[in-house]
């Protein structure tokens, strides 16, 4: 099965459905990741502070996959952001994953109330310049910090990766994405299980039209949206389920219900709020 692709401000392509490695436990990451890769998954989303880029790594060494074939991301923990922290960074991550390249860095946090993210943003286009990374973007920016580092630099990212589900859909960020030719790329896609989500009667509805899971019918609307997920699971049968989503499409009417789900006034939001992340 061929995961469709978009392709990025950079000129590279991103498969449009990614494994996420988020709080995989770095004894389990290895066996996660090669799972992954079995059922198919050519893109995967890890970062430092996860803990795991030695497990991903490993995985990636033993499955036989040519590099190119590969799409693999990693981020910038906010403690390094100044001074000469993010050359330091990208280099340590690149060792654990056992890489010459990853193909997107990112910025973890703005962690505004350090006012270091202009400055490591101006550091990942010189990291990109130097060939350690093919695409740069940001995690968790929204558009008040956007709008700074493209002043301060001139450079658009690649991706702002941030929290969205269909509880808590971010339309200021992903107005600025469009209009900046920025992708957005999703964490938390299914809410983290932290609300009823698959209850929802428009997500429940979709699943039975289509005779697949709520978790398939969201990971669909994602897609159709137009964004780069990430669903997360340890488990091989789940994995498979999540990537099993290319043989339907919700109609626009299942997508415009599932669309109005978000509230529009933040309160659907389960993670940190990019203001208060330090």
């Amino acid at each position: 099965m061929t995961v469709p692709s978009i392709t990025l401000s950079s000129g590279h392509d991103i498969p449009q459905l990614g494994f996420g490695v988020f709080l995989v436990p770095p004894a389990e990451a290895e066996k996660a990741v090669s799972e992954a890769l079995e059922v198919g998954y050519r893109h995967i989303d890890t970062a430092a502070i996860y803990g795991n880029e030695e497990g991903v790594g490993a995985a990636i060494a033993k499955s036989g996959i040519a590099r190119e074939d590969l799409f693999v991301t990693t981020k910038l923990w906010n403690d390094r952001q100044a001074g000469t922290g993010p050359d330091d960074a990208i280099r340590e991550s690149l060792d654990k994953l056992g890489l010459q390249y990853v193909d997107l860095y990112l910025t973890h946090w703005p962690a505004p109330k350090q006012d270091t993210y202009s400055h490591a943003w101006s550091k990942l286009i010189e990291i990109r310049d130097a060939g350690l990374t093919r695409s740069i973007g940001v995690s968790n920016h929204l558009p008040e910090h956007l709008d700074r580092i493209v002043k301060d630099t001139g450079e658009v990212p690649a991706v702002d990766q941030i929290e969205l589900h269909p509880a808590y859909q971010q339309a200021d960020v992903t107005a600025w994405a469009a209009e900046h030719g920025t992708a957005i790329e999703v964490w938390g896609p299914l809410g983290q299980g932290k609300y009823p989500l698959f209850e929802n009667p428009a997500v429940a509805a979709a699943a039975e039209a289509h005779g697949v899971s709520p978790a398939q019918a969201v990971i669909r609307w994602h897609l159709q949206r137009g964004f780069i997920v990430f669903p997360k699971s340890t488990r091989k049968e789940r994995m498979a389920e999540n990537f099993d989503v290319f043989g339907f499409e919700l109609s626009d009417a299942e997508v415009a219900a599932i669309d109005a789900i978000d509230p529009g006034d933040g309160s659907g939001r389960v993670g940190a709020h990019p203001l208060e992340k330090h």
